[in-house]
């Protein structure tokens, strides 16, 4: 069977000696898609569009700094504490998305402690922006190769020639489509329905649906994490359960208000 190859060139753009990769270039997108969305939010709810300045810089820190840490603590800890000055050597890869979510809510927690609206309020207009986030960062993944899937015969299997040539699960577009139908569905909750006056659901039903893909998805991952390699569910499955977790409550919770 004659499967698609991938083997795009990673650089997308080289000029004077400076080069601009695939990978950077999706990051950045993600960034910019997801304050757009937020910035839409904030005019249609009559915010403070300036704050949202600050707390995209906040943002930034708080996902790059949280998803390197989780990498090095979760992903691979016997290297970077063998090796602690690769800790910062974020350009050579390394980013967990469980510990980037994490450090995106801190920052919003810091954030909504200086402009005075509720937390709840807040992580429901994040959900909606990350999940756009989330698609076009799994898309950068795709670019450069990584995040593998397991080797398959499937029809739409595809060969990563910079790695091996051997068929396998595109995972990354896995959770791109994904995530993107998550986006989809959110704003939609969140334009045509009164859900969002329910502080919290639509940041519940963000992270029910993005970590019940993540676990789905993980069976047919390369498991990145080597200690977990006998390990019936992968490192990424084992952070998506406290996520999973608090959205079910958060989807509860409202419903057990009612009821009192």
């Amino acid at each position: 069977m004659e499967h698609f190859v991938w083997n795009i060139d990673p650089v997308m753009v080289s000029f004077l000696g400076l080069s601009i990769h695939w990978y950077g270039a999706l990051f950045a997108t993600a960034i910019a898609a997801g304050f757009q969305v937020m910035k839409r939010m904030y005019v249609k709810e009559g915010l403070d569009l300036e704050s949202l300045d600050n707390f995209l810089i906040y943002c930034v820190v708080g996902i790059i700094v949280g998803a390197r840490l989780a990498h090095v603590i979760f992903y691979d800890p016997s290297y970077y504490f063998s090796h602690p000055a690769k800790i910062l050597a974020i350009w050579e890869g390394g980013l967990a998305s469980h510990g980037g979510g994490l450090g995106a809510i801190i920052a919003l927690y810091y954030y909504h402690k200086k402009i005075k609206l509720p937390f709840l309020f807040l992580l429901d207009r994040l959900a909606i922006a990350t999940a756009i986030f989330g698609f076009f960062v799994r898309m950068a993944n795709f670019a450069n190769s990584e995040i593998l899937g397991v080797p398959s015969n499937a029809p739409w299997a595809i060969v990563f020639e910079r790695i091996d040539f051997l068929p396998r699960h595109p995972a990354q577009l896995y959770e791109a489509i994904a995530y993107l139908a998550i986006f989809i569905t959110l704003y939609a909750l969140y334009k045509f329905t009164q859900l969002k006056e329910k502080h919290g659901v639509l940041f519940g039903v963000f992270l029910c649906t993005v970590f019940s893909a993540r676990f789905a998805i993980e069976f047919v991952k390369v498991k990145q994490a080597a200690y977990a390699e006998d390990f019936v569910l992968s490192a990424g499955q084992w952070l998506s359960v406290p996520f999973l977790l608090v959205g079910v409550a958060l989807l509860v919770l409202p419903f057990i208000r009612k009821v009192k």
